[in-house]
């Protein structure tokens, strides 16, 4: 009994000074931070959390020169939003207005910042064919996508596999995300958005294995 008792408490002991590393592994999983050289374009996603640092990012990839434009998108339309505007609501102002103003206040010209309205975005797959197809006919060739940390991985994953052939892609984590992968599990936000972005890779694998595909999901 005194050594299942040795065992057991050995296990649990174990378990209890290795799990923060482990926990820690899977947050950091999750990130990328590609080191880029002057690109066209930054592309500034905004499905998901977050969306302001990753203007923030943006704004200092422009200063830096490391990006001549910046790209916005957004506009989402609900079937119940298009239902008030059948019936008559209006927007006060336009969807682009307060990322423009930002961008602006963090010294992005208007004349540098690319505005695609994507009504029909709801996820990054969708983001991704709504902003790629607007930017497909345009003199841009390689773009930085800026994003929230724990989406950066997918996210380049994501343009790579629908537009690798078309844009050199490469990924940057929004430097004023609050994401710590050394303590996400403590806070409850930052589990919903680690959990969301595993769930995100599940849909991802089960469009590859039980699927269409990812090509055919946004064909």
């Amino acid at each position: 009994m005194g050594r299942k008792l040795a065992v057991v408490t050995t296990i649990v002991l174990l378990a209890y000074f290795l799990a923060p590393y482990a926990l820690r592994g899977v947050g950091e999983l999750l990130i990328v931070n590609d080191v880029v050289e002057k690109s066209d374009a930054v592309v500034v996603l905004s499905t998901g959390v977050e969306y302001y640092p990753r203007l923030m990012e943006s704004a200092d990839l422009y200063r830096r020169g490391l990006a001549e434009f910046v790209v916005i998108n957004g506009n989402r339309k609900s079937a119940a939003l298009r239902e008030l505007e059948r019936l008559g609501f209006e927007r006060c102002c336009g969807w682009d207005e307060d990322a423009v103003r930002i961008l602006q206040i963090l010294g992005v010209p208007g004349e540098k910042i690319i505005r695609v309205s994507a009504e029909d975005a709801f996820d990054t797959i969708s983001e991704a064919r709504a902003v790629g197809e607007a930017l497909r006919g345009t003199s841009v060739r390689s773009i930085i996508v800026a994003t929230s940390r724990t989406h950066t991985r997918r996210a380049r994953y994501v343009w790579s596999r629908l537009y690798g052939e078309v844009f050199t892609v490469n990924a940057v984590a929004a430097g004023a995300d609050p994401f710590d992968p050394a303590a996400w599990w403590r806070q409850l936000r930052q589990i919903r958005w680690v959990l969301a972005e595993y769930g995100g890779w599940c849909f991802l694998w089960w469009q590859r294995w039980f699927g269409p595909g990812l090509q055919a999901a946004v064909a």
